[in-house]
């Protein structure tokens, strides 16, 4: 990229506070565009600093002015790379010296916007730290004190690295920055001698501090601050990285967490930086939405405000513009803090600069998009204030002159009368304090409702449960629950709410994550008092499983239902990031949680209905079995080999296979293979093709099944195999082929009838298809399906009869009833349909329903649906309709079109009569 000259990009001077200082150097620059002169006159007259980098550095300063300061910033740079050990340290302080009059006058000429300022200091100080300890690595290896490090390594410092913290991490060093630095070391590189080589990197630290840090006849580099190490007060300046790990797992806390988000590997082994700041996502970036986090960064700030006594009434004189109210830290902290709450969840939010940061906020919906730009604006003006303060005498300093002259000069040097400047100040800084302020301050603890002697009793009770033993939860609820009261007393009925709401209570093992949800988020409490005044069953859920309410937060939660594609392909986004195996499995199982939740969510409000939520249980349940089928499949080939042959496809049975679900289905599974000539797998330890595939399909089964941090997946049913509980776990396709075609019971292929592919080889899975439809057009003429289908029936009103009037599933008339004669008539018909409704229309068009059979077995079919789908969603026991609550029993109705409970039970009746009169004439052959 080409870029012009210096003069013509000027857009604005500073005003000379000293008409003296700023004569003399217009003087010495007469020569110059009229109106770079300007620019040096106006900071010599405000800066003795810049005026003596003018006076000292007068010969290069004009050549750097004839060519763009991008060109004259890459030249000096790439100077430094010819100097040694011995004039390194005269080398940066020289480059020091250019780079901060340059960056100086770019940013007070207008030439730079703030980041192109701040990351040229940056660059500056990431050169200077690189260079420092490459050169004394190199000399440590020379005199053979790294173990088995040769002179190559020094490159990369034989494994040590430098981690750019704070502002230098996020490439937005302030003009006259301290530079955070934290020093590790790959210990895992050195094995026993670890020891050594730490006492040697020790030295290394030590020296680059001295190096870069030191003022000397030529100045500094940069003031080098190593204390935001772990325990610094107690630990050496360079640790391992297994040393560092540790402390974060063990000890690390927010403020910590916050450091590490700007934290950026500078110097040294750069790809070993890279690792460890993998290793500690986990710590940095939380996998469940973190609102806690508010409160500790609002703590944190009053302890920072106490210290340096900063309280009171926003004054110009003295104000400390880093730390004092409304300054630079509570635009940082607020970004910052709302990326330690989201950023666990989405990467796109892990962004060092605060400005693209505040961007990423906005678009993402954690901020409005008119804040993240005012509070970008704000940000840029403190900023510019801040390099002004600390342009006039290269001081670290934040705080604003106290004395009118001093104020005077500091806005002649950002190019305003006084008056215009204090004004704009105080404004900019107000401005600040009420955007953020009302993020971090926890609210007043308000007065909450008159109770009935029962509900104080409820109340009074909570204090004792798991989620409010710690001091901190209690206080977090202390705020939340006067506003929870008032809302559980809006309930239809309030004392059935707070009863249900108490379960949900007393089920969680913690408390101050949810509750300083609550605080952040006080809608959530309105859904958690509609999900226990109507769903205790999902209440409980919730509560067991608070981590799913991060994705109502998300943004996403109430958008339309994504397509199986897109779900599948979420899914498998997620689990590519993650190298760990068993990682990746709760993975699935905190995504499929999260999904599920809203399911339940949406059909209890009402956004579905009993269908919908059908299917998109059941999508939910194919995606994760689609995502997770090849992660089994490629941890199991690092063992035993790759899948012979065309390898194995995973068949979905039952509702799955049919596309509808409810939220307590278990999933029916068969798994069919191919190995094609293959006797054997090609791996470290070979197997046979039956066992292979066998152990293959344990794997996927234990994928799916086994408890972990984060529950199951779904129970797994696999006894619709060939043979059943006495066949082979998985199946080779000629062997089924020849079983279904020969041996299989007619229930088999009854069964057969709802088989569905739902991941592996595309081609195996096409021959599935085509085999299914040849069996079942083979065997639709069978003589004895109608006499076999009835003695099944028989046999299944006799193991599971119908255990009260509201069962909607076992029974005559029933559910599995009609999906017994819906897949009896497909086979009949020999036709490919799955779902109930398809299945009984390819019975009327081979005549064996008429279409009054179809009418009445549908009308039974959809409100038995709609009564199981929703009562699943309320209790995982049977159906026991007066015992639900009033919001339960709302529904309910509300979901089968009823009236009241009484409507509810004449329709059910009536439905499973005439259902069940259809099916005892099919089946006794009338």
């Amino acid at each position: 990229m080409t870029h012009s000259a210096f003069a013509p990009r000027i857009t604005r001077s500073p005003l000379p506070h000293d008409p003296q200082a700023a004569g003399t150097m217009a003087a010495a620059f007469a020569g110059l565009a009229p109106n770079l002169t300007a620019l040096l006159a106006g900071a010599a007259g405000c800066s003795p600093y810049l005026a003596d980098l003018m006076a000292r550095e007068d010969d290069w300063l004009r050549e750097a002015l004839d060519m763009a300061p991008e060109t004259a910033l890459t030249s000096e740079l790439a100077s430094l790379d010819a100097l040694t050990l011995d004039t390194l340290p005269a080398g940066l302080r020289r480059a020091k010296r250019r780079i901060a009059l340059l960056a100086g006058l770019a940013d007070l000429g207008g030439v730079w916007p703030l980041e192109h300022v701040t990351g040229a200091l940056t660059d500056l100080a990431d050169r200077a730290v690189d260079l420092s300890l490459q050169r004394l690595v190199a000399d440590e290896i020379r005199r053979n004190k790294v173990p088995g490090a040769t002179p190559d390594d020094a490159k990369t410092a034989a494994g040590m690295v430098v981690f750019a913290m704070g502002k230098m991490g996020a490439h937005e060093l302030n003009y006259s920055s301290d530079i955070d630095l934290i020093c590790l070391f790959d210990d895992a590189r050195y094995g026993d001698d670890a020891t050594e080589a730490r006492a040697a990197f020790i030295r290394v630290t030590r020296k680059m501090a001295a190096l870069v840090g030191d003022r000397t006849a030529d100045g500094y580099v940069f003031r080098t601050d190593l204390r935001l190490r772990p325990d610094a007060a107690v630990t050496p300046v360079c640790l391992s990285f297994a040393a560092a790990e540790s402390y974060y797992e063990s000890v690390g806390r927010t403020w910590e967490r916050a450091a590490w988000i700007k934290a950026r590997p500078c110097a040294g082994d750069l790809a070993a930086g890279d690792r460890f700041l993998k290793t500690l996502t986990p710590f940095v970036w939380r996998k469940h939405l973190d609102f806690a986090a508010i409160q500790d960064a609002h703590d944190m700030r009053l302890r920072i405000r106490d210290h340096r006594h900063l309280h009171g009434p926003i004054t110009v004189e003295g104000h400390n513009m880093k730390l004092g109210v409304g300054g630079i830290r509570e635009i940082e902290f607020f970004t910052q803090t709302r990326q330690l709450i989201a950023g666990g969840r989405d990467p796109d939010l892990r962004g060092r600069q605060t400005v693209p940061a505040l961007a990423a906020l906005a678009e993402k919906g954690w901020i409005p998009i008119e804040t993240a730009a005012e509070l970008t604006t704000l940000y840029r003006a403190h900023r510019e204030v801040e390099h002004r303060l600390q342009m006039v005498n290269d001081a670290q300093t934040h705080d604003m002159p106290t004395t009118p002259d001093g104020i005077a000069r500091i806005a002649a040097f950002c190019g305003q009368p006084v008056a215009d400047f204090r004004a704009g100040l105080i404004d900019r800084l107000a401005r600040t304090d009420h955007l953020t302020e009302g993020f971090f301050a926890p609210a007043e603890v308000e007065e909450g409702p008159e109770m009935s002697d029962s509900a104080r009793d409820i109340v009074r009770g909570w204090d004792g449960y798991p989620a409010l033993r710690s001091e901190r939860a209690g206080t977090i609820f202390r705020r939340v629950r006067p506003g929870l009261l008032k809302r559980l007393q809006r309930a239809a009925n309030p004392d059935e709410a707070l009863i249900a709401f108490d379960g949900f209570l007393k089920g969680l093992p913690a408390g101050v994550q949810i509750f300083s949800l609550f605080e952040a988020n006080p809608q959530l409490i309105d859904l958690i008092v509609d999900i226990a005044a109507t769903s205790p069953a999902l209440a409980l859920y919730l509560s067991r499983n608070g981590g799913v309410l991060d994705a109502v937060i998300g943004g996403s939660f109430f958008a339309a239902w994504p397509s199986l594609g897109e779900l599948t392909a979420g899914l498998t986004a997620a689990l590519t990031d993650i190298p760990d195996y068993e990682r990746k499995l709760d993975a699935a199982r905190r995504w499929v949680k999260e999904w599920h939740f809203r399911i339940g969510v949406h059909h209890l409000r009402g956004l579905i209905d009993a269908f919908e939520a059908g299917k998109q249980y059941a999508d939910l349940a194919e995606a994760a079995l689609a995502a997770l089928w090849p992660v089994v499949e490629t941890e199991f080939a690092q063992k035993y080999g790759p899948p012979p042959g065309r390898g194995a496809i995973l068949l979905g049975m039952g509702s799955l296979g049919a596309g509808r679900l409810n939220a307590e289905s278990d999933l029916d599974l068969i798994v069919i293979y191919d190995a094609g000539d293959a006797e054997y797998s090609d791996g470290r330890k070979p197997l046979a093709i039956r066992p292979y595939f066998a152990r293959l399909t344990q794997a996927m089964v234990t994928a799916v099944t086994a408890q972990m941090p984060e529950g199951r997946l779904y129970e797994v049913d696999m006894r619709l195999r060939p043979s059943g509980r006495q066949g082979p776990v998985a199946t080779s396709i000629h062997s089924f082929r020849d079983y279904q075609m020969t041996e299989a019971w007619t229930w088999e292929h009854l069964a057969l009838t709802r088989a569905r592919p739902l991941s592996g080889n595309p081609d195996l899975r096409a021959e599935f298809e085509a085999l299914r439809r040849d069996v079942l057009a083979t065997k639709a003429s069978g003589e004895t399906v109608l006499t076999d289908v009835a003695d099944m029936r028989a046999r299944l009103a006799s193991a599971k009869p119908a255990s009260n009037t509201w069962d909607a599933k076992n029974g005559p008339g029933r559910l599995m009833d009609i999906e017994l004669l819906a897949q009896t008539a497909t086979l009949r018909a020999g036709d490919p349909a799955r779902r109930v409704e398809p299945q009984l229309r390819a019975g009327v068009k081979r005549q064996f329903l008429s279409q009054s059979d179809e009418q009445a077995l549908l009308d039974a079919y959809r409100l038995c649906w709609r009564l199981q789908a929703g009562s699943r969603l309320l209790t995982d026991k049977a159906l026991d309709i007066d015992a639900l609550g009033i919001g339960a029993r709302a529904f309910l109705l509300r979901e089968t079109g009823q009236t009241d409970v009484t409507a509810l039970g004449v329709k059910l009746t009536e439905a499973l009569t005439a259902a069940e009169a259809v099916i005892d004439r099919i089946f006794a052959g009338d």
